[in-house]
């Protein structure tokens, strides 16, 4: 019979393990990719797994080939407006759900909570037909516009709103405040978390977002990084290193804000108020 000690080193090392394995098999997607941006196309046919010396031409490669500069503004603008304005709105639901009281208040919630069961293919031609009457295709109001108000993030306010003290509101009524004071000024600094994570969440979802973009973006001046990396993968003799130096491009931003937000996402999650 082994002693406990050995039974309990034995079974963190297992769990250790195990953990380590899941991290790298998570990790080894973005390690190939800063692996094969420095090989030829050569190269990373064949599978070749260590670092090459095509890093510099496939940079050079893949900035003649775009306008670099105008892609990453298309896809900042459209993930920073949309996400701010998603947030805005759907706060601004999700706070009005939970706190103001009626008796058709959570017949209409569950019917926006329904639109998530409804697949996006299903509304895309109603949607594309609306936005070619409206004259808005080939636009970046028509990529963040179905976006703004998103059921899933109202959800998550609505939920994160139980956890608001209701004595701040009442104290703040009494003090005279009027209800949109009561939001931009105590609701949301204290909520601030949850808007951190849902900023988080919302951003790398218009970021990577591909279905959309690729149906109401038809010109190259408005088309977002995404778009063109698939562009040049799906081309009939694909440069692979100048696809993984687009790759690496688009994958940095959403990188850097989660990176950069991760401790206000995890109290987010948690469904921390301060």
């Amino acid at each position: 019979m082994m002693p406990r000690y050995t039974t309990r080193y034995l079974s963190t090392a297992l769990l250790y393990g195990a953990l380590g394995l899941a991290a790298f098999i998570s990790v080894f997607p973005f390690i190939w990719m800063v692996i094969s941006a420095t090989n030829t196309t050569a190269d990373i046919v064949t599978g070749k797994a260590s670092f090459g010396l095509a890093f510099l031409d496939n940079i050079k490669m893949f900035f003649s080939q775009v306008d670099v500069p105008l892609i990453m503004w298309n896809s900042v603008k459209i993930a920073i407006a949309g996400t701010v304005l998603t947030l805005l709105v759907s706060s601004l639901a999700g706070y009005g759900f939970e706190i103001f009281r009626s008796k058709f208040r959570d017949k209409v919630y569950t019917l926006v909570l329904l639109t998530l069961m409804v697949p996006f293919a299903a509304i895309m031609i109603p949607l594309f037909m609306l936005m070619a009457k409206a004259g808005l295709i080939d636009t970046h109001i028509a990529v963040i516009l179905p976006t703004i108000a998103w059921a899933f993030v109202i959800f998550y306010f609505r939920q994160a709103s139980k956890a608001f003290p209701s004595e701040l509101r009442d104290a703040a009524k009494v003090d005279g405040l009027k209800e949109w004071q009561i939001f931009f000024y105590i609701y949301f600094p204290v909520m601030r978390s949850t808007y951190a994570a849902a900023f988080v969440i919302v951003f790398m979802l218009n970021w990577n977002n591909y279905l959309w973009p690729l149906i109401v973006l038809q010109s190259n001046e408005t088309k977002t990084i995404t778009l063109v990396v698939s562009s040049l993968a799906s081309a009939y003799y694909p440069d692979y290193g100048t696809v993984m130096i687009g790759t690496i491009l688009a994958t940095l931003p959403t990188l850097i804000i989660f990176f950069a937000m991760q401790r206000q996402f995890v109290q987010g999650m948690l469904g921390s108020v301060k």
